[in-house]
């Protein structure tokens, strides 16, 4: 499993793909936050020494890097025949699968890493900035990370239903859109406000953590949801037997 891990980690990183997709992610979040002065989130115009408007606006940046790095999981391997080879290594599909979401979930930690410089640079500015609430920032990075693995663990099931690399990027993305909000448009469209409904989707739980408090139920709920995507990415794998 680990050999597997190690071989999709190359993978990314021998391809431009995984320096694309970090790349990308930095550039967008350096431009909003500390460049653009109309863009919404740049931290000198908010006049708060806080990083809020990262954690407001990177689940969307990840709508589309993350499934650009999962889409070629099982995609991929389809288009070039090899999925069958590596089905015959003495490894079960739940290891194979693993070996997969946990390369993707590595880029994506590699990715989030470089903004903790944004926190040093806060700390350091001579601003009349407030002091940064440091709590609520571990508490929304915990969040930031535990949505990154959903979208990997949908991306990876996406990228499984289908050998074209471009169809497998457009699912994983309609996806996890309708993980992250769905469930509350849901809610609005039958004119009911229940929290059950809410409480089904990614965004209630990713804005609970977010306030610093981080709820076991919260990540019950994203450990969950990564499980049950594995668990369809199986059941779509072993129905090439049947």
């Amino acid at each position: 499993m680990w050999a597997l891990f190690a071989k999709e980690i190359r993978s990314f990183l021998s391809s431009l793909i995984g320096y694309v997709t970090i790349g990308v992610f930095l550039l967008l979040t350096g431009i909003f936050l500390w460049i653009y002065p109309d863009s919404g989130f740049n931290i000198f115009q908010s006049g708060r020494s806080s990083l809020e408007n990262l954690f407001e606006f990177a689940p969307f940046v990840f709508l589309l890097l993350i499934p650009a790095i999962t889409m070629r999981s099982f995609a991929e391997e389809k288009r070039v025949g090899t999925l069958e080879l590596l089905m015959t290594k003495p490894l079960s599909d739940y290891q194979i699968i693993w070996a997969k979401f946990m390369a993707g979930f590595t880029l994506v930690i590699i990715s989030i890493v470089p903004t903790l410089t944004y926190y040093w640079c806060l700390k350091e500015l001579k601003t009349d900035l407030s002091e940064v609430d440091t709590g609520k920032m571990w508490g929304s990075y915990i969040g930031l990370l535990f949505l990154g693995g959903a979208y990997v663990a949908i991306g990876i099931f996406a990228s499984s239903l289908s050998s074209n690399q471009v169809v497998a990027f457009i699912l994983a993305c309609c996806l996890s859109l309708f993980m992250l909000i769905g469930f509350d448009g849901v809610s609005i469209l039958i004119g009911s406000t229940d929290s059950f409904i809410m409480k089904l989707g990614i965004a209630e739980h990713y804005y609970s953590i977010r306030k610093g408090l981080v709820d076991t139920r919260d990540l019950l709920y994203f450990i969950s949801l990564i499980v049950v995507y594995i668990i369809l990415t199986k059941l779509v794998l072993t129905s090439r037997h049947w």
